[in-house]
């Protein structure tokens, strides 16, 4: 942003700014407004606020980090009370929920620091809520102070100002703004759900007394019961959630926040070794679980370890133990002389350990019994279904029996687990939900017949849908299975046809910075899914074109093409349009060159999309492919293809010659010629007139049309169009049933016309139907097509004064229908349909063709009889289009010069019998009252603005001058043309100054040569001034020399001006005195 900014000082304090202060309004209005003001110091004034800003920046970051360092105190506070009152026995349900509610807070805390708009008022909520929580943490410790637990009133009292420490900080989460969580409206709806469950919270202490036994508290060794959670999408706070000290603040207060929301708010299940009791019966529910499996024997557990032996051996002393762990109690007596058993006691003689085989084959066979029974006792388990807690259990311990040993795999799909597992993933709890996706992840690796089993089962689309869960470890399990599937090929097509899943995945895909592991995942599974190809098409319409390039390029030629046709059909986004031909295009092309009839359809089909992106025009000329399609279009003769190459060789082309590239420059062939060459254009015509297909000609003639844009093509297609009969060809495509091909060819007439347009006017009106056909009323003027806007304006291009076609057009009775038209349209507007405008202008453009053959008496009495004068001084004000403008000037202007050849004095015819008799007029009663035929001052004659095209008489004089100020330089030109004509010498000059002097015409003219430049503008205005100046009188001159610019204006013209314009300069200079009389030649118009 600039900064009109003079003071130096000032300016050198401006350059220490960064860019982005710069760009700040305020800084910009300061900086102005306190320019070139001074402190009593001398420094310049600005210093002042500029360092007041930095300073309360400083303190604002101050302020932030503040927050920070409070917020995670809090946390660590928070963390201290849970771990507290999960080792309160008294009161037991209470302190669960007590311990709960200040979870849920820590939660909605990280919430609000994670929120990328901070309110205004979080320092003062997280001071409040650091308060409570420390009056929380105070009356806590209370509990635990001596040896004797707390109970009775004093226990009472406790809870009761836990309670009040709750609703308290249920108030304060009840003011945080939702500006805060911004399109987050699961957030604010969850923390504003706990802020009212807290202020309506209440806890009633039993009125029995506990038992000396059951008031103990437990000892801080003593771990509390593990149970599962509950956490379901509709509450992201819900009061079931698990208190876990897995969570990174409750295991090291020093960890610093999650880095996301899912992290903050992720519980893991497995190795809960201090978690919240709160459900003390949920052991209860695995006793059916174990009830009918065999009992664990003491024998095959290794005295050392405690736990069931893997490779059991036997030492001197008789005993069994684990052989990993004995040989790490020989290791640490290795320096001793002297070694004894370390269960009995006994001396060892010897440290040699022999395998028990009979003992590991034992537990190997009632660890298999036990895991098969496990198996079905948990498909029971999952059968019945009591509970969220009951289902988790079995599951995980399916997984783990799955995980020790991989045959167990066949053995959870051959009892028809399977259509259980899916039907669990319908749970709410997502805990549950990511435990059956492990577990099917688990089944699923390393058995494609697995994979197949539980394809069959599962519906991908719910698999799909939890790719966007917002929860974690279900959106990382879901892609872990997805990942697993896919690796079979037979999947991959199932996987691709679930709707929204190749999108789904490029999305997760290309945010990495979101989630990571699930970014690389996904890239994973969409390489396994590039085995079919429908799902490279797919991940093409979706954004992902490098699987789709890569097969193009590397492919097998099966592969190629079928790329290759992909590429023809699918729509590329404009970011990626580029890219592809640059990459593709090389590929492309030599398939066109070499490959079988199959590949050349499928590349000519690609690289025609490519081509209709004009930007990739370039590339592809790089690629060589103009060489290769006007060979295919000239040289080519293979008839047995399955696709014409000609017509897709002159699309391609016509779509790269149509991106405005340097035509000269384009080799068309090894000989060297070019596509502005004789051999192209020649070509091309020749092929025109041998009655190609219809999309062929529409083809050629886009070409033909771009190479009118260079002079030397356009040279060669008007030399072979005037001699050939090409241009019969051409006027007879017009009517070509298929509208396309007759706008490709009326828009190559319109370019020819310049050079050739009587050649066409003559050949047009020998045609059967024309030239009426092109002019003929749309049935709806609301629905004006481009054929019809571009017919008409043909008619206006070709050389107007062609009396043929006008006489033509006068005959087939066209002008009341474009009369007609004109009026409709005026009622409607011209923003009815896109191409009404073009349409009105090529009908003014017609009717502007009969005003310059008015010499003929039928084309005169067809301007009278419709008052054609009247109808182009409405079309001047009543229109918006500056062509119809310019049109319905030049139509004046063609009226009023034969004006003066069509006004004549009245005459009174007397013979000579009459005269002799008659009185002398002063004899002649009534002489003085005899009516006076009116005559027309500037024309002399009785005028009319029907009959002679008058304009004084048809009052246009006003509106022409009006139009004077129009910003585009040709209306105005075509405005001062019309004007001129009642300055000819022919007119009484004198009388039409007289008259456009009382509309203030000079003051116009005047304003004209200011605001225009041009010579041909310049040169009207210069002619009308001087006429103003001769003829004038004084109060023209007197008006003109008050003009203070125009002088150095004539100067400037005089100047550099050309010839012309000089000349016309230096008169009117002379007439002002700015310059010596000379005996020049006056010079008209």
């Amino acid at each position: 942003m600039l900064v009109r900014v003079r003071s130096t000082p000032a300016i050198e304090v401006w350059r220490t700014l960064s860019p982005f202060s710069r760009s700040d309004r305020t800084v910009v209005l300061a900086f102005e407004a306190h320019d070139g003001q001074k402190r009593c110091s001398g420094e310049p004034f600005i210093i002042h606020p500029v360092e007041v800003a930095r300073i309360l920046g400083e303190l604002i970051k101050e302020d932030t980090t503040l927050i920070t360092s409070l917020v995670d105190l809090l946390l660590v506070a928070i963390s201290e009370i849970i771990e507290s009152v999960t080792y309160i026995e008294g009161e037991q349900e209470n302190f669960i929920e007590i311990g709960c509610y200040f979870y849920r807070v820590s939660i909605a805390i990280m919430e609000l620091q994670s929120t990328e708009n901070s309110p205004p008022n979080a320092m003062e909520i997280v001071r409040s809520l650091s308060q409570s929580v420390d009056l929380a943490k105070d009356l806590v410790q209370g509990l635990q102070k001596g040896n004797k637990p707390v109970s009775g009133p004093e226990l009472e009292s406790i809870i009761s100002q836990l309670e009040e420490v709750i609703r308290s900080m249920g108030q304060h989460l009840s003011s945080i703004p939702s500006s805060a969580f911004k399109e987050e409206i699961y957030a604010e709806v969850a923390i504003q759900s706990l802020s009212n469950e807290m202020k309506n919270s209440h806890f009633e202490v039993k009125a029995t007394q506990l038992g000396n036994s059951d008031a103990q508290m437990l000892s801080p060794d003593r771990q509390p019961i593990e149970v599962t959670t509950t956490l379901e999408e509709k509450d992201l706070y819900s009061i079931n959630v698990e208190v876990s000290t897995d969570n990174p603040y409750f295991l090291d207060p020093k960890n610093s926040l999650p880095k996301s929301k899912s992290d903050s708010s992720q519980v893991k299940l497995g190795n809960m070794n201090r978690s919240l009791a709160i459900l003390p019966q949920v052991t209860h529910y695995m006793e059916p679980l174990y009830g009918t499996v065999e009992p664990l024997y003491g024998t095959f557990c290794c005295p050392l370890t405690k736990k069931i032996m893997d490779d059991p051996v036997t030492i001197e002393s008789g005993l069994t133990y684990e052989r990993k762990a004995i040989g790490e109690w020989f290791e640490m007596f290795k320096d001793s002389e002297e070694i004894f058993c370390p269960s009995s006691g006994k001396k060892l003689v010897s440290r040699v350990y022999n395998s028990n085989i009979a003992l590991k084959s034992t537990i190997e066979e009632w660890k298999k019994r036990n895991e098969v029974a496990t198996i079905k006792v948990a498909r029971a388990a999952l059968s019945l279904a009591s509970s969220d807690n009951m289902v988790f259990e079995a599951i995980k311990e399916v997984h783990g029996i799955c995980e020790r040993n991989p045959y167990n795999k066949v053995e959870v799909c051959s009892v028809g687990m399977l259509p259980l597992l899916v039907k669990t993933l319908e749970y709410k709890n997502q805990d549950v939900r990511c435990a059956v996706l492990e577990l099917l992840t688990k089944l699923a690796e390393d058995d494609n017949e697995s994979k197949e089993m539980i394809a069959e089962k599962l519906d991908f689309s719910v698999l799909i849908r939890m790719l966007s869960s917002n929860y974690q470890p279900v959106r990382h399990a879901s892609l872990l299975l997805l990942l697993e599937l896919s690796r079979s090929h037979s999947l991959c097509d199932k996987i691709g046809l679930v709707p929204g899943a190749i999108l789904m995945l490029i999305t997760i895909k290309y945010k990495p910075s979101v989630d990571a592991f699930a970014a690389g995942k996904a890239g994973e599974t969409l390489t396994n899914l590039e085995t079919s190809p429908n799902n490279i098409k797919c991940m093409a319409e979706n954004g992902l074109l490098e699987p789709l390039l890569y097969n193009i390029e590397q492919g097998c030629e099966e592969m190629k093409t079928e790329m290759a046709s992909y590429l023809g059909d699918i729509v590329l986004g404009h970011d990626s349009r580029t890219y592809v031909a640059e990459r593709a295009s090389p590929s492309l092309i030599k398939m066109v060159r070499t490959g079988n009839a199959l590949s050349r359809r499928a590349a000519f089909k690609a690289l025609a999309q490519i081509s209709l992106y004009q930007p990739n025009a370039e590339v592809l000329t790089e690629a060589g492919i103009i060489q290769i399609m006007v060979e295919e279009m000239f040289s080519r003769s293979i008839y047995d293809e399955l696709v014409n190459s000609k017509i897709e060789a002159a699309a391609i082309l016509a779509n790269i010659l149509e991106s405005g590239l340097e035509l000269e420059n384009l080799q068309a062939s090894s000989n060297g010629h070019t596509m502005t060459s004789d051999y192209c254009v020649h070509g091309i015509i020749y092929m025109l007139k041998n009655s190609a297909p219809d999309e062929l000609n529409i083809n050629l003639l886009r070409i033909l049309l771009c190479l009118t844009k260079t002079p030397k093509s356009m040279a060669t297609i008007i030399s072979v169009v005037k001699e050939s009969e090409a241009s019969y060809i051409l006027i007879e495509l017009i009517n070509n049933p298929r509208e396309e091909l007759g706008i490709a060819a009326i828009k190559l007439l319109i370019m020819l016309s310049p050079q050739i347009g009587h050649t066409l006017a003559e050949k047009l009106c020998k045609i059967r139907g024309q030239p009426e056909s092109l002019i003929q009323s749309p049935r709806e003027v609301k629905r004006i097509s481009e054929k019809q806007a571009i017919s008409a304006k043909f008619i206006a291009k070709l050389p107007q004064q062609h009396l043929t076609l006008n006489l033509a057009l006068l005959s087939k009775n066209t002008v009341p229908t474009i009369l007609q038209t004109i009026n409709q349209i005026q009622k409607i507007g011209t923003r009815s349909s896109r191409h009404t405008s073009s349409y009105l202008e090529g009908l003014v453009g017609i009717l502007v063709r009969f005003t310059t053959t008015l010499f003929d008496p039928q084309i005169l009495f067809l301007a009278r009889s419709h008052n054609f004068t009247a109808v182009f001084t409405e079309l001047l004000v009543k229109t918006s289009s500056d062509e119809v403008q310019r049109l319905s000037a030049i139509g004046l202007e063609n009226l009023s010069s034969e004006s003066i050849n069509l006004s004549k004095p009245p005459e009174v015819k007397k013979t000579k019998l009459l005269r002799m008799f008659s009185a002398p007029k002063f004899l002649s009663p009534g002489s003085s009252r005899r009516k006076k035929t009116a005559v027309c001052p500037v024309h002399g004659g009785a005028c009319s603005s029907e009959n002679t095209f008058c304009l004084v008489d048809a009052k246009a004089v006003e509106r022409l001058l009006a139009c004077l100020d129009h910003e585009n330089p040709e209306v105005v030109e075509a405005v001062l043309s019309a004007i001129c004509t009642l300055l000819d010498d022919k007119v009484d000059v004198e009388k039409s100054v007289s008259i456009l002097n009382g509309v203030d015409a000079l003051q116009h003219v005047l304003n004209v040569v200011k605001e225009h430049t041009q010579e041909g503008l310049r040169q009207k205005s210069f002619w009308m001034i001087e006429k103003f100046l001769m003829k004038g009188g004084d109060k023209s001159i007197s008006d003109i020399s008050k003009d203070r610019l125009l002088p150095s204006t004539l100067v400037s013209a005089f100047h550099h001006g050309n010839g012309n314009t000089r000349q016309m300069a230096e008169k009117i200079l002379r007439h002002l005195n700015k310059m010596p009389t000379s005996t020049t030649s006056y010079y008209t118009m």
